[in-house]
């Protein structure tokens, strides 16, 4: 078991294009149970996905993103228990681990060829960042999360003393998308690859037509130049047979 997990976490490990091909290559590997387990394995969408590379290669970040997260929980707890605490200091931390997140994420995403937007990864670094129980297990995530409930009191500035009255309920998991938006932000990620693709066949096709002139003005230039040193040397060869010529009547005495 402990082969096959480090095997999975290789699988999130991948670029994105790569998933399904190791996921396949991997479950051939394996019988019975293991291997229906990996043929079930969810591909990532691109976000949950650049999340996962953050997780994976660039651990110090995620995981001060995580602490941070943790420690503006406690503070809005403790907030909203009526102690004292500094919210907005906890809250400044946290805003600028997510943006050293998003950063990284961004970055790691681009080296496969990949660009997360930027405001659906935020939200969802925000998400995982302010729950203690994430649905998805961390490296493993193949769903955009969005904050919710508790989460949305991030930034806020909570008054010492609440009304009476119902109020937030903290450590309250992140609110998965609905049906409607995880469609809506599959289908923007598929323009966005889609967009992506046309620009990179655009940028091979504009580099394979210059390669392409760059060789036919080169054949020129070698065939004119083949052709003047093919001159050059008949006009050696000419002059060399004229100099024996010139040699052979030197004047005797």
């Amino acid at each position: 078991m402990p082969a096959l997990e480090s095997s999975i976490d290789n699988l999130y490990k991948t670029p994105l294009a790569d998933f399904v091909p190791a996921r396949g290559a991997l479950a051939k590997t394996l019988k019975g149970d293991d291997a229906k387990r990996v043929k079930a394995l969810v591909k990532p969408v691109v976000i949950p996905w650049a999340v996962n590379q953050l997780y994976w290669h660039a651990r110090p970040v995620y995981d001060r993103l995580i602490k941070s997260g943790e420690k503006l929980r406690a503070a809005q707890i403790a907030a909203l228990a009526g102690r004292s605490t500094d919210v907005h200091a906890a809250t400044a931390a946290h805003r600028k681990a997510i943006g050293e997140a998003v950063a990284e994420a961004t970055a790691l995403a681009a080296r496969s060829g990949a660009a997360p937007a930027a405001d659906v990864l935020t939200r969802m670094l925000e998400a995982i960042s302010l729950t203690e129980q994430p649905a998805e297990a961390p490296g493993r995530f193949t769903k955009v999360v969005q904050p919710a409930g508790f989460e949305a009191l991030a930034g806020l500035a909570i008054a010492a003393a609440m009304p009476a009255g119902p109020r937030a309920v903290p450590g309250k998991a992140p609110r998965p998308p609905s049906k409607v938006e995880e469609a809506r932000i599959r289908r923007e990620e598929q323009e966005r690859e889609d967009r992506q693709h046309a620009e990179a066949e655009r940028r091979w096709r504009t580099a394979m037509d210059k390669a392409e002139s760059d060789v036919t003005r080169a054949k020129a230039f070698e065939s004119g130049a083949r052709e003047e040193w093919e001159r050059a040397q008949r006009r050696l060869k000419e002059s060399e047979r004229v100099l024996e010529e010139v040699r052979g009547r030197q004047p005797r005495r």
